[in-house]
């Protein structure tokens, strides 16, 4: 992790893991082209690691969710494919009505909430969630709220490097992936 600690502490009262998309789940880049109909279409770089870092969070009781500040058939895409039961795109980048939604649904508090972020449409939800995380190509806007911050950049497994750091804080680490193999064997 980058330059600062997770405390078990903070850690152990986070519930609801948000996930920024573009820069923090891809690196960023938005690949556009027409295909042969006329149709346009749009393809992000996904890191298979962060995927395995979701998986292994929601294997060890957080829930995780996708909220974006631009519609993407690709970002729909890689929800489903990861099994995230909620992904929220603003084409307006208006995250924060979103989160205050999701919270009053699911009855939870801001202190347990964690988000990682790169980028200023964050910063609104940033500002009040327990456990801001920014990963290591944040804007400096964002950077300066971060309690934490990871040494890979976003779209180059951040994601994963934050996954274990807060599993490992929590005292789930070997327990989850112990599981995964478990499964797997």
């Amino acid at each position: 992790m980058g330059e600062r600690v997770l405390s078990r502490e903070l850690a152990q009262r986070i519930r609801l893991v948000l996930l920024d998309v573009d820069g923090v789940l891809s690196d960023g880049g938005i690949y556009l082209w027409t295909a042969p109909g006329g149709e346009r279409v749009e393809g992000k770089r996904f890191n298979a690691q962060d995927g395995l870092g979701i998986k292994l969070m929601m294997g060890a009781g957080l829930d995780v969710i996708f909220v974006s500040g631009r519609y993407s058939a690709a970002t729909e895409l890689r929800a489903q494919e990861l099994g995230i039961a909620e992904c929220h795109q603003d084409p307006e980048a208006r995250k924060l009505p979103a989160v205050q939604d999701i919270l009053a649904r699911r009855g939870l508090d801001w202190s347990e909430v964690a988000m990682m972020a790169d980028d200023l449409a964050d910063v609104p939800v940033f500002r009040r969630v327990g456990l801001p995380v920014a990963v290591a190509n944040a804007v400096p806007e964002v950077a300066e709220l971060a309690k934490v911050a990871t040494s890979r950049p976003g779209g180059s497994g951040a994601v994963r490097e934050f996954a274990r750091t807060l599993l490992e804080a929590r005292g789930q680490w070997d327990d989850v992936v112990e599981e995964y193999y478990r499964v797997r064997s």
